[in-house]
């Protein structure tokens, strides 16, 4: 007979125990959510919260308390994101095409990144590198929490405008605001001890990193193209019918693009774009897809667990009056400004561009680049930008 008394479980069953409730619940719970007015985010953060408030559960899960962690898991989820946004898009690449994906990167990132970098410096009081992370973690449109308002799987025909603005831009920019963080981060070294930082930030961390992760992400997606749609019928990726191929194409381009000090996020998502166009039309990329989209929601589903027990074992704690204001300009007036501004002249509705000016989601990518940030600026002051 079991003595409670002396009952002490081992963690390890604890924790496959646990995820195993977990993987169930990525499984049901968006088919019990579809007639409530709930998100599958918003549970999973309210579940976290629940489960850290618990007396048994005694750990914190604050990002300053593990900033590897923080780091490495939310890259981790960012990128298997980006392999599933890639897969999804079904518009072929062109210039022209893509032409409110070039307006959103390249005029209402930048407009955002500096709008939030003086609204740290001038309404938080915080140094001008600090507020520079600020707004470079800020400005980009996240692939994981944003996953609601995109496309549809691929070959679905859930792609118009507003889906397909949303997407690419979170593709992308996930990337492109990376210079922005290096940027930062040689300021904070400079201010520091001095180190010269402009040479080696327009040299390494703009033309390189960015030049490199394009095409590096690129051959990868050529290679894994080809050997997935191309090769002799009987040796071709495609016939096993294994959608992990992916998650392969997702590692391999990360890890490459990064060994040789270029963007990985840029390198995963040009990767994806790439393979997603080696066979257009063929069904496997729906298989591709949907193995992607399982890894993404459960390790969001863990990720949001965290968040939800961070939320309520003093995340907040540090939060101020003057940062929840700023928090409201950025979320309704920064980048819907922005939007409208960097969409003017596009031949659209003037709702589409309104939904897609206001529809910038925040999430999993901030969370990211924050913690990379914070990791590798010579700043002590981090628990003041978490709450914001």
């Amino acid at each position: 007979m079991l003595d409670l008394s002396e009952w002490s479980p081992d963690p390890y069953i604890l924790v496959l125990t646990g995820l195993g409730f977990l993987i169930a619940l990525v499984a049901w719970l968006p088919l019990a959510l579809k007639r409530l007015p709930l998100s599958l985010p918003i549970v999973c953060i309210a579940l976290g919260a629940a489960l850290f408030m618990s007396p048994a559960v005694s750990d914190e899960p604050l990002p300053l308390t593990y900033p590897e962690f923080t780091e490495r898991f939310t890259e981790f989820v960012v990128i298997i994101a980006l392999m599933g946004a890639g897969l999804k898009l079904d518009r072929v690449f062109s210039w022209r095409r893509w032409s409110v994906t070039w307006r959103l990167l390249a005029i209402t990132m930048p407009m955002s990144i500096a709008a939030i970098t003086v609204l740290g410096v001038w309404g938080l009081g915080l140094p001008w590198a600090i507020a520079l992370l600020l707004g470079a973690s800020l400005a980009p449109t996240d692939p994981v929490l944003a996953a609601d308002v995109q496309v549809g799987p691929p070959k679905t025909g859930e792609e118009d405008e507003v889906r397909f603005g949303l997407t690419s831009e979170a593709g992308l920019n996930d990337g492109l605001a990376f210079p922005f963080v290096n940027l930062a981060i040689a300021l904070s070294v400079y201010a520091a001890n001095g180190e010269p930082w402009l040479e080696k930030w327009i040299l390494h961390s703009v033309l390189w990193e960015v030049g490199a992760g394009i095409v590096g992400g690129w051959l990868v997606g050529r290679i894994f193209g080809w050997l997935t749609f191309r090769i002799p019928a009987d040796t071709k990726l495609a016939q096993t019918g294994d959608g992990l191929i992916a998650i392969a194409a997702t590692f391999v381009s990360y890890g490459l693009t990064e060994i040789i000090e270029c963007y990985g996020f840029l390198a995963v998502f040009v990767t994806a774009l790439t393979l997603r166009h080696a066979h257009r039309e063929h069904d496997f990329h729906r298989e591709m897809h949907d193995v992607t989209e399982q890894v993404e929601r459960l390790a969001m589903m863990i990720l949001l667990l965290l968040f939800g027990g961070a939320l309520v074992t003093g995340l907040l704690a540090p939060l101020r009056f003057a940062d929840i204001v700023a928090a409201v300009l950025i979320l309704i007036v920064i980048r819907p400004l922005g939007g409208l501004i960097g969409l003017i002249g596009l031949d659209a509705a003037w709702r589409e561009k309104l939904t897609i000016s206001f529809f910038g989601i925040r999430g999993v990518g901030s969370f990211y680049y924050l913690a990379y940030g914070l990791n590798h600026m010579p700043v002590e002051d981090g628990e003041r930008l978490w709450p914001s």
